[in-house]
């Protein structure tokens, strides 16, 4: 059940919950708006698709398509305004954060859990970034904290707290399809409490089923009529093909890197109250609740990892419940010694990824310029381009070779293609391989006369054999910091006509 607090301590409580949250979302609106950072290519690509609305992409599920176009619609398309979305959401879900601890646990664990929530290692950069993560850890905070009320809830109460989980979980699935560890963690609380089981009546369940389809039903269908194609590409991501399998040593960078993403105190008092709850066989109803849906997603991605590969980021859906269930634990534990380091480590780590946003020499001093460099550049690197485009008469194409360089040329050069030739994608295989293949390859009918541009020199002698005729061969290079640039290469191709590619490999054929 769900603890109780005075009223007045309740009132404070929020009051504290909803200034930590402002205080944390004002520095980050300093830092995206001052910040020289230029957008990472995967955010000028999700920018690109903002510009054209729909119900599905390629790679992604459209919700942060739709925020940026919300947030661009107000105030441009500078990098803060594509950026915004983010830290609104990741304000909200601390406030969310906040409300599920305080109707488990009560105001004091609800407040301790948004301060560890909101500063959190890897929130910091999600708050920041153009991404999937931060809505999808808003609505499904919302799911969750809809289904803890639900637990309790009675009669027609319940039906509409099943239909409102239906539809937060349906937008949490239109922001990325890492919704589905909340399934398989309702599916294992459901088997393990009987308290669960009580409280999904059929007029729920039927409730929350059909919220969630009406939700998801526009994004199933584009799917179905584009051959499926971002579940194509997001069974893709977790393949096993072109990997080493049973891979200790990726498994292992995986788990040492969730120390920087739910900070080193939270994720040590996570194993520790997982041990302790194994040695007494025990767990309160609510710390149960959070417990299934904290651990799938670490375990699943864990052993992706051993089985093939992980990035750090996989696992993010866990700690949202997670940050509740170790405030609640270092509070019953009476660890404030602990909960003081947890907040001053993650504190000292939010404001040093501030500092390096708004100057990136900060980062660069601390040895960290390589974690920076794909947000530097792509607006000299893109001028470079279009220079050498603007000196090449009777272009009828710009084309590169590489989706990065694709989706940045499209962003920084967004006021100048409007007088250029159309950008397209040369493409190695015999089929495309993601959206700007997919949306913009070139061929022979914008292939006349065609500006190539390789991306590091990489594979641009296949570019060449593609062509009757290549001439005018010119390297660029943008330095993005002290030891890194960025280079390019760029000729004129003249009669594009590609070769066969070999049908067991879909590469080009050789001479």
């Amino acid at each position: 059940m769900s603890q109780t607090s005075p009223p007045q301590a309740l009132v404070g409580d929020l009051r504290s919950a909803l200034l930590l949250t402002a205080a944390l979302t004002m520095a980050r609106l300093v830092a995206l708006f001052r910040t020289p950072l230029e957008l990472y290519p995967d955010e000028a690509q999700y920018w690109l698709w903002s510009r054209t609305l729909d119900f599905g992409y390629y790679s992604k599920p459209p919700m942060i398509a739709w925020a940026i176009w919300a947030t661009t619609a107000i105030g441009g398309d500078a990098e803060a305004w594509v950026r915004l979305s983010a830290c609104l959401f990741q304000a909200g879900a601390t406030v969310v954060v906040f409300l599920i601890g305080r109707r488990l646990y009560g105001g004091a664990v609800g407040l301790a859990a948004a301060a560890l929530y909101g500063l959190m290692p890897g929130i910091q950069l999600s708050a920041l970034v153009a991404a999937t993560d931060a809505p999808l850890l808003f609505f499904l905070s919302l799911t969750i904290l809809a289904y803890v009320t639900l637990l309790e809830a009675e009669g027609r109460r319940r039906v509409l707290l099943a239909a409102g989980l239906g539809a937060a979980l349906g937008l949490a699935f239109l922001s990325k399809y890492a919704a589905v560890y909340f399934v398989v963690g309702l599916v294992i609380h459901l088997a393990v409490s009987s308290r669960a089981r009580a409280a999904w009546t059929w007029p729920a369940a039927a409730a929350a089923i059909a919220a969630l389809a009406a939700v998801l039903a526009p994004n199933l269908a584009w799917n179905a009529a584009h051959d499926f194609a971002t579940f194509q590409h997001t069974a893709a991501n977790a393949a096993w093909s072109g990997v080493q399998l049973f891979n200790i040593a990726e498994m292992a960078a995986f788990v040492v890197s969730q120390v920087g993403v739910f900070g080193p105190v939270p994720l040590g008092a996570l194993v520790v109250g997982l041990v302790l709850a194994a040695r007494r066989r025990e767990l309160s109803a609510n710390d149960l609740t959070l417990l299934c849906f904290t651990l799938p997603p670490l375990v699943i991605v864990t052993a992706q990892a051993f089985i093939s590969r992980a990035n750090a980021n996989w696992s993010g859906a866990g700690y949202l419940a997670g940050a509740i269930l170790v405030a609640a634990w270092l509070m019953r534990w009476r660890a404030k010694k602990w909960l003081i380091a947890a907040f001053a480590i993650q504190g000292a780590v939010a404001a040093f990824f501030l500092a390096a946003v708004l100057s990136p020499g900060v980062a660069d001093k601390a040895g960290l310029a390589n974690g920076l460099k794909r947000a530097r550049g792509w607006s000299q690197t893109t001028d470079q381009i279009l220079d050498r485009a603007q000196r090449e008469p009777g272009l009828t194409a710009i084309a590169v070779n590489n989706r990065f360089l694709f989706y940045a040329v499209s962003y920084y050069g967004r006021d100048r293609l409007a007088f250029r030739a159309p950008l397209a994608s040369w493409l190695l295989m015999e089929g495309p391989r993601n959206q700007a293949e997919t949306t913009a390859p070139l061929t022979k009918a914008i292939g006349r006369r065609v500006l190539m541009v390789s991306y590091e020199g990489w594979r641009r002698a296949e570019m060449q054999a593609d062509f009757a005729k290549s001439s005018g061969l010119e390297i660029g290079s943008v330095w993005l910091d002290r030891r890194h640039k960025r280079r390019v290469e760029m000729f004129v191709g003249e009669g594009f006509n590609p070769r066969p590619r070999d049908p067991a490999t879909g590469l080009p054929r050789s001479p």
